[in-house]
């Protein structure tokens, strides 16, 4: 039985699986699945549905809630008291009861819809449902769910144990493109590049601000700036522009905000593309932390640890 939720990739998709062990029969735990008024007490949004395939669905999400209004759906089937799946935006959730001595085994799964980016968001969305499956157990249960605030700490284990963290390398023309890509929730873009600056006003033919930058990637002149949603800069060697870095922010309302992050690497220099993924995979984990509320210090030894993973992943 897992309690942690797994991620696999099936017939192309990245697909969340969690598995509950319930002390209540399935009869019981159908109704708090599938009832919309009973789903209020676990589910993210309010539920508006008919019980039969085929019937539009509504999830409203509360005021004070990260994601803004309503999405659509559809019931896609309804088996009594085994299954229930449903579209919910983007995705596919399915959930099944299946007996189990005198209680039952819940198996829920999500199908993330929107392709790599809907990926990136898998760290954020595991943590989210571990919150409330906890929240349904504490119904059947018939007491209230522990409080729950270490959002960041608990998205930040499932994007390492996801490898969302993880930067890749395609060739180019004339040498190697290095990119990452980072779900930021919802965090509005404005506030995304307000972070990145700071105090800084960036220009064209100025200095980039710190904080797109890092002691491992040696920083020239920006050469684009686009607020809030792109900053580009010379990196240098020897002294010399080698290539550009590229911050991009981009907002989908259906997919959230995130940040993608490219440096390109001339085919000379190629031996210092462990050593730039390394610093830009903790760079990021630092900036995804900030964005948060919490500011870090650079951990060397962690950079350290990951250039030789990369290292070994090029060879």
């Amino acid at each position: 039985m897992t309690e942690r939720a797994t991620l696999q990739t099936i017939d192309g998709q990245p697909v969340l699986r969690f598995e509950r062990r319930l002390r209540h029969s399935p009869a019981k735990v159908w109704r708090v699945v599938s009832d919309p008024a009973e789903m209020g007490h676990w589910f993210p949004a309010t539920v508006e549905a008919e019980l039969r395939p085929g019937a539009p669905m509504r999830f409203t999400f509360p005021a004070d809630a990260v994601v803004e209004g309503s999405w659509d759906g559809e019931v896609l089937e309804v088996d009594p008291p085994k299954v229930y799946m449903f579209r919910w935006n983007l995705d596919v959730l399915r959930i099944e009861l299946m007996p189990d001595g005198d209680g039952c085994r819940l198996v829920f799964t999500q199908t993330m819809g929107g392709g790599w980016v809907g990926k990136l968001g898998a760290g954020r969305t595991a943590a989210g449902w571990d919150s409330c499956l906890d929240a349904l157990v504490a119904q059947l249960d018939g007491e209230k769910p522990a409080p729950f605030d270490d959002w960041l700490g608990a998205m930040g284990r499932y994007i390492d144990e996801f490898g969302l963290g993880e930067g890749s390398v395609r060739p180019v023309d004339g040498g190697f493109e290095l990119r990452f890509g980072r779900d930021l929730v919802w965090k509005p873009p404005a506030d995304v590049w307000a972070l990145i600056v700071e105090d800084h006003d960036p220009e064209v033919g100025g200095e980039p601000p710190l904080r797109a930058t890092n002691a491992y990637v040696p920083a020239g002149r920006v050469t684009v700036t686009e607020e809030p949603h792109e900053l580009e800069y010379e990196w240098l060697h020897d002294g010399a522009p080698a290539g550009r870095v590229r911050w991009t922010i981009t907002s989908d309302e259906k997919l959230g905000v995130r940040v993608e992050l490219t440096q390109t690497v001339p085919a000379s220099l190629a031996d210092l593309r462990a050593t730039a993924l390394a610093a830009w995979h903790v760079h990021l984990d630092l900036f995804f932390a900030a964005v948060h509320g919490e500011i870090r210090p650079w951990p060397k030894d962690r950079t350290e640890e990951l250039t030789k993973h990369y290292a070994e992943t090029l060879t």
